[in-house]
């Protein structure tokens, strides 16, 4: 008789990793609506690219380590990759850079470290990174909001916010700008909406738990808070930190996965305030606009250490 193996993770039950993945795809699409909305169709190719690109470098990887394909290529845990990427990328980035920054998501940063379940830092954040850091032009240039879409690229919000405080201007003047909305940024609130309700789904079909996000958020509007109420003409307050950028699809896509983060429920709280107040810092203070990707990967790297010291203590044994 012939056995078959699969690699960890090994997961018995009603939360398998497939049922898991495709629930988050469906909480995505609210999301994905929002952004053609608001930016136009551009994210359809930029989707199908990356997922494409994403099976087939699956397939790939997992044929050189001489693994089954089958049913790593159907748990749907790439195309969660593909999508996330695509979704922070501007809709008109070059297709040739999408496809190398999912090469990079799940070649480098998920199969280098062994496939499904080992790699110790977000692939979607990671190929992110790696293309704003290569080619920060093309990662900048967001068209402008709201239709009839056309190819005219304009400041985001935090970009405005950033640019504009340097050169000296006060928080009133920037926010009369066009690139700023009600609340947010133009546009980006709609997106951050849709964010949050597919989050709040996912948190009713208790696919994620509400401490990552709570702490995300918190950790990222008390600060805000707090500037905007010393200095009030140099800080955005907490309502434009939570409406624009990709707060909340950090908060309940990007944070919350469950193999980079921190395990237990302290942890978790940890984890997700120290999101938060990496953003608020790199946003006020950064070269980049927006820091969720950076926070999240500098949270990544110290989930070892927070584990360390968060997970509870075994009944009769000291903590060592």
């Amino acid at each position: 008789m012939e056995f078959r193996t699969f690699p960890a993770p090994h997961v018995v039950g009603g939360y398998t990793v497939p049922r898991v993945m495709y629930q988050v795809l469906v909480a995505l699409l609210p999301v994905a609506m929002a952004h053609v909305y608001v930016y136009g169709p551009g994210l359809v190719l930029q989707l199908a690219v990356a997922a494409a690109t994403a099976l087939l470098c699956e397939a790939a990887a997992l044929r050189l380590r001489h693994w089954d394909a089958s049913l790593p290529l159907r748990d749907g845990s790439v195309l969660v990759t593909a999508a996330l990427l695509a979704l922070c990328v501007p809709p008109g980035l070059p297709l040739w850079l999408t496809a190398l920054g999912v090469a990079f998501a799940v070649l480098l940063a998920k199969h280098a470290y062994g496939g499904l379940g080992q790699n110790p830092f977000n692939p979607a954040m990671v190929g992110y990174v790696v293309l704003l850091v290569s080619f920060p032009a093309a990662m900048t240039s967001w068209p402008e909001p709201g239709p009839p879409w056309d190819a005219i690229t304009g400041a985001t919000a935090l970009d405005a916010l950033r640019t504009g405080l340097r050169q000296s201007y006060t928080m009133e003047e920037l926010r009369a700008g066009p690139a700023f909305g009600t609340i947010g940024g133009a546009g980006a609130e709609w997106i951050n909406v849709a964010a949050l309700a597919g989050g709040a789904w996912l948190l009713a079909r208790r696919v994620i738990r509400w401490h990552i996000p709570a702490a995300m958020l918190a950790g990222l509007a008390a600060p805000a808070a707090l500037a905007h109420a010393l200095d009030p003409g140099a800080h955005a307050g907490a309502a434009f930190h939570l409406a624009t950028g990709a707060t909340m699809l950090g908060a309940f896509f990007i944070a919350t996965d469950p193999v980079s983060a921190a395990t237990s429920d302290r942890g978790r709280l940890v984890y997700g305030a120290a999101i938060g107040l990496l953003t608020w810092i790199i946003r006020t203070w950064g070269s980049y606009p927006d820091g969720v990707a950076f926070a999240v990967l500098i949270a990544n790297a110290f989930v070892p250490l927070i584990d360390r010291y968060t997970v509870p203590r075994i009944h009769g044994h000291a903590r060592e």
